[in-house]
């Protein structure tokens, strides 16, 4: 099996750094994706591939959509987590590579709740 996810996108918020009941800490931040498609058409191409940014100012595509999605990163790891704290800033474009994590919470008013993050 395998649990693996490859992210290129810009930064939403400068990371924050957390530290909760004693554990480890963690730097969390979010990041945004975009795809791009021509309307009319699959949100991608017959070979799977996003329409990349670049393609769309070099020729006439027609009318384009975007949809960007957010992702919420953590980062464990004493030595990335530390530098991503320090020098990670908002609209920074950053690669991320890690794995999915599904969990539940339950906010203020005792709602439970399901999170999806990306644990790089």
């Amino acid at each position: 099996a395998m649990n693996r996810v490859q992210l290129l996108g810009r930064v939403g918020q400068d990371p924050v750094m957390r530290q909760v009941d004693g554990k480890n800490p963690v730097t969390i931040f979010s990041l945004a994706t975009n795809e791009m498609w021509r309307t009319g058409e699959s949100e991608t191409n017959q070979g799977g591939e996003i329409w990349r940014p670049t393609l769309l100012f070099l020729c006439n595509l027609g009318d384009i959509s975007q949809k960007t999605t957010w992702h919420r990163i953590s980062v464990f790891r004493p030595g990335l987590r530390d530098v991503t704290y320090q020098y990670v800033r908002k609209g920074s474009r950053i690669y991320v590579e890690g794995k999915i994590d599904y969990g539940e919470y339950t906010d203020k008013n005792n709602v439970r709740r399901q999170a999806t993050t990306i644990i790089a």
